[in-house]
């Protein structure tokens, strides 16, 4: 079990939000569970609340459990590698395949899949999810990286909030835009109503701040071929952006309206393109590019053959 102790300087933020800015080596939901859990102490005593606000001299007291050791069983999934070394795994993960066991889907995961490559994964950046820097939707396609090292768990995750990582998208969207390129900047939470929803909320009713950019590649009559890049990373960020300003993903069965584009999909037509780290070691930047799966690749040939045929 190993211990941080910080005395706060100034009064200022709730809990959370001050240690996620202290530690910049845990991410935010880590520092909430470490809280929910019991392992924080303000000023001597447990405390439960990540909303609480700090004040100056308080002596907050935070214990990092030792890595438990993993109950989730290794299966023998296929992975496409883009890059592996000692310290980082990419992939580019297919549609279809949940990134960490949850509720529903307890195995078949891409974490059981790793966790049969990388037998040595258990324990890094947390038992559900071991090595898991970022996720991608269940039918989101492309580059995902993964931790094979403690280093690397906290590395990456500290490029992430500082916004030195750069992940880039390509999406086929319902319209054509009226402008070439924008920025779509608008706090994204959990739908009010429907709790398996997210949605554009005010900061004040518990939305995070959400930042994408967006240009366009392709104009395919009503339908467009997008490139985005993601400068935070909520859940659901692009999909939800997307629908607000009236394009949402082609085949998204949860943000589009049912809209049919007449092509079979597994889901959005949404692919992590390419995504951009510096290595926890050597400090050098890798770029990876993954290559769509056939059926965008067969999407975009449809509306290109229907747009040349009705322009």
């Amino acid at each position: 079990m190993n211990e941080i102790n910080l005395e706060v300087k100034q009064d200022g933020d709730r809990l959370d939000r001050y240690l996620s800015e202290e530690l910049p080596n845990l991410s935010r939901s880590r520092i909430q569970q470490l809280i929910e859990q019991g392992h924080v102490q303000l000023n001597g005593k447990v405390c439960t609340s990540k909303k609480i606000a700090v004040k100056a001299g308080d002596r907050i007291s935070i214990e990092i459990p030792e890595a438990q050791p993993l109950e989730l069983e290794p299966e023998n999934i296929p992975l496409d590698i883009l890059y592996e070394d000692d310290q980082l795994l990419i992939l580019n993960k297919p549609a279809g395949l949940v990134v960490h066991p949850a509720p529903g889907h307890q195995d078949g995961t891409l974490v059981n899949a790793i966790l049969a490559h990388c037998p040595n994964l258990p324990g890094i950046g947390g038992v559900q999810r071991p090595g898991i820097v970022h996720r991608l939707d269940k039918d989101t396609t492309g580059a995902i990286a993964i931790a094979k090292t403690e280093l690397a768990h906290q590395h990456l995750q500290a490029q992430l909030k500082a916004k030195t990582a750069r992940r880039e998208y390509l999406g086929v969207v319902f319209g054509s835009p009226k402008t070439e390129s924008g920025t779509i900047d608008l706090p994204i939470g959990r739908h009010p109503v429907d709790r398996k929803k997210m949605a554009v909320v005010p900061v004040e009713q518990g939305g995070r701040p959400a930042v994408t950019h967006w240009k366009v590649k392709e104009r395919l009559g009503n339908y467009t071929l997008m490139h985005f890049q993601l400068e935070t990373g909520r859940t659901h960020q692009i999909r939800v952006h997307s629908a607000h300003i009236g394009h949402p993903i082609v085949g998204d069965p949860v943000y589009s309206s049912g809209r049919s584009v007449g092509v079979n999909l597994p889901g959005q037509a949404l692919h992590a393109w390419r995504l951009r780290v510096q290595h926890p070691v050597s400090g050098e930047w890798i770029e990876v590019t993954a290559p769509p799966p056939q059926t965008f690749t067969t999407l975009l040939e449809v509306l290109r053959r229907r747009f040349a045929i009705f322009p």
